[in-house]
């Protein structure tokens, strides 16, 4: 069944910066300078601010996610989740993961996967994250969504603390135009989300599941001090991870860490 969704492609309008902290904290700072949220607020739907350089980017876990100049995609995505309620937080961010594995795929090929929750990994390697800010009313209503998400582009030296990345050059060995990437993106999240507000979350978590990195493998995790090994099974439509080990479990995002 069709829903309520915004008009405005996501890529409309698209703001290039030459370099900036964070691409989300400018999106939040377009939000606040428009005296927002409020409904009227649905023409800042779509914007996507992209930096050439961020140099204080966040990634998942309080990480940092700084990227060099003109080397890859750093990028923030404004939604209004008409469609959408609070409880419904991951089928968003399956939407945009699965944006970003159709686009990054096109060009790297199948063993693009996406690890748990959203991450970009290329065989067993990181390509790329994204990370999600929701800004909910005092009365408990969805107001805005802020996707930023960071991939691995023309980089080739990464700093030692990175265990396992990797950039679409070293896949392909071709030097790409990361604005020019970033617009094709935009067209892929647009597809996504049209798809998600139009024919409801099915086709999405379907397409989820058929690309989640280590599905059916035994992979290494830990939780707290715990360090066991674990059959990935599945992630549940409402986000939780479904392992088996000596039992099945499910853990919510941000309670396991794995062990590459």
């Amino acid at each position: 069944m069709s829903q309520p969704f915004p008009a405005a492609p996501i890529g409309s309008p698209f703001i290039e910066l030459q370099s900036i902290d964070s691409t989300n904290n400018y999106a939040r700072g377009q939000i606040q300078a428009a005296g927002l949220p409020d409904r009227q607020g649905i023409s800042l739907h779509g914007m996507v601010v992209f930096a050439h350089e961020q140099v204080a980017g966040k990634g998942q876990r309080g990480k940092s996610w700084v990227t060099g100049k003109d080397s890859n995609i750093a990028l923030s995505v404004l939604i209004k989740p008409l469609s959408l309620r609070v409880s419904q937080q991951f089928q968003l961010s399956a939407c945009a993961a699965v944006a970003v594995h159709h686009f990054f795929g096109k060009y790297a090929g199948d063993d693009t996967k996406i690890k748990w929750p959203n991450d970009l990994y290329w065989q067993d390697r990181k390509a790329g994250g994204i990370l999600i800010e929701n800004i909910v009313s005092g009365s408990g209503s969805w107001d805005w969504s802020i996707i930023g998400i960071g991939i691995n582009i023309n980089q080739v030296i990464f700093p030692e603390e990175l265990p396992n990345p990797v950039s679409l050059k070293q896949i392909t060995g071709t030097h790409f135009d990361p604005c020019e990437l970033a617009r094709e993106l935009c067209a892929s999240l647009d597809q996504q989300y049209t798809r998600l507000c139009t024919e409801g979350f099915g086709p999405v978590y379907a397409d989820y599941l058929s690309c989640l990195y280590k599905k059916g493998g035994w992979v290494k995790l830990r939780k707290d001090n715990r360090l066991f090994e674990a059959l990935i099974l599945s992630v549940t439509p409402e986000g939780r991870l479904l392992v088996k080990h000596a039992i099945e479990e499910e853990f919510d995002f941000g309670q396991l860490e794995w062990v590459l």
